[in-house]
């Protein structure tokens, strides 16, 4: 937890004044792993938001400024009383079990996110940001546009001010078990990974952040589906402008 709160402080003094004016609390879901530091780091930095809380099911200290945490009573959050806050951002990330704060903090599951959002709506957040990982070759090219499941047309039905879908190319699992079989297969299956698209791998975590943020900054009413393919071009050049250029084209 020390150098993530080194490093997100760091960025918060290098960074450039906001070119928004500050908007209210940000909470957000899922701050685990590579890409959940990243993020929770990069809008801490920018700092666009007067106070971020990172849901958690354990107390913890942050130790970073202007961050808290909200701890949730159970893993259903229709059982959670109403929070606080105008921007809601949710991350599928698993934790990584050799970081104890991650740990502590609450990972939501994709069956709990209908139930999430609601929550986030009582809380009164009106602009809400879900990174949906996917797997390469799995979503219909259609569906990477748009709404792909019944819960995610759940969530757009609860009346969000702005609703912003980011979807990432789930990276290639780890290491299996050891073995000159498990090997054996691992290096027959290897040979798929050369026919997925350049725009279905997966993008280095802090170009997802950074699109993630851009996307919260220049958002406009509605509901904005980023595909994979739009993720993966972003990440090739500048993030912010091409996430303006979606978002907001001349």
């Amino acid at each position: 937890m020390r150098d993530v709160a080194l490093q997100a402080l760091q960025a918060e003094r290098l960074a450039s004044p906001p070119a928004v004016p500050v908007r209210g609390r940000l909470v957000i879901a899922g701050a685990t792993g590579v890409l959940g530091s990243e993020v929770l780091q990069r809008l801490v930095g920018l700092g666009q938001f007067a106070a971020t809380q990172v849901l958690a099911r354990e107390p913890i200290t942050a130790g970073l400024r202007r961050v808290g945490t909200t701890l949730v009573p159970s893993d259903d959050p229709a059982d959670w009383p109403a929070g606080s806050a105008d921007t809601g951002v949710v991350l599928f990330e698993p934790p990584r079990l050799f970081h104890e704060r991650e740990r502590a903090l609450w990972t939501p599951l994709p069956e709990q996110l209908p139930a999430l959002a609601q929550w986030m709506r009582r809380s009164g957040v009106r602009t809400l940001a879900l990174v949906l990982p996917h797997a390469q070759g799995r979503l219909p090219e259609a569906l990477k546009r748009g709404l792909a499941t019944l819960d995610e047309q759940a969530v757009a039905a609860l009346g969000f001010d702005c609703l912003v879908i980011v979807r990432a190319a789930q990276k290639p699992p780890g290491p299996g078990p050891r073995g000159w079989l498990p090997g054996l297969a691992r290096w027959m299956l290897s040979v798929a990974k050369y026919m997925v698209p350049a725009g279905e791998q997966p993008v280095r975590s802090p170009k997802m952040a950074e699109f993630v943020a851009a996307a919260l900054q220049f958002a406009p009413p509605g509901i904005h589906i980023a595909a994979p393919d739009l993720v993966w071009s972003a990440a090739q050049g500048d993030v912010r402008q091409a996430v303006r250029q979606w978002l907001l084209p001349a």
